[in-house]
């Protein structure tokens, strides 16, 4: 499992041009499965993700959670991070999960960041062609991977 955490001032995602989430201060989250993934990696990077700390304190060091500053998430899946470029210029998705598994796996990790860490959740639409506008904050991005 593969998660790409931007740290937001905003973020929407938009298929056929219509806004279909969107959030204020938070993370996008960009979320891969790879073969072999199960709830055991989603358990440990919802847990991750929920006490990261990376929004800046009073003495503007990065010792906040998202938690702590009540943020809230976009989370979008995106199969792309496992993207193997190895053997030339066009990327080869073998290592993906199908998406059957991908799309379960991907609800359970938006499912457990709201339900057990009580962090806002929306999402994107699994397998469609999104748009994402975001206003980054720093920047600041993360990639973590399980």
């Amino acid at each position: 499992m593969k998660v790409v955490v931007q740290r937001v001032k905003e973020a929407s995602c938009l298929v056929d041009g219509q806004v279909v989430s969107q959030i204020g201060k938070g993370y996008l989250l960009l979320v891969g499965f790879t073969h072999g993934d199960s709830l055991e990696e989603v358990r440990k990077m919802a847990k991750k993700i929920a006490n990261l700390r990376i929004f800046e304190d009073e003495n503007q060091k990065m010792n906040l959670s998202i938690q702590a500053v009540k943020g809230e998430i976009l989370s979008v899946s995106q199969f792309t991070l496992y993207a193997d470029t190895e053997k030339g210029n066009r990327p080869s998705f073998v290592d993906s999960m199908n998406p059957q598994e991908a799309e379960k796996l991907y609800e359970d990790f938006n499912h457990l960041l709201e339900s057990e860490y009580q962090i806002p959740v929306q999402s994107g639409v699994f397998g469609a062609h999104m748009e994402l506008p975001i206003v980054c904050d720093g920047p600041v991005t993360i990639s973590l991977s399980f």
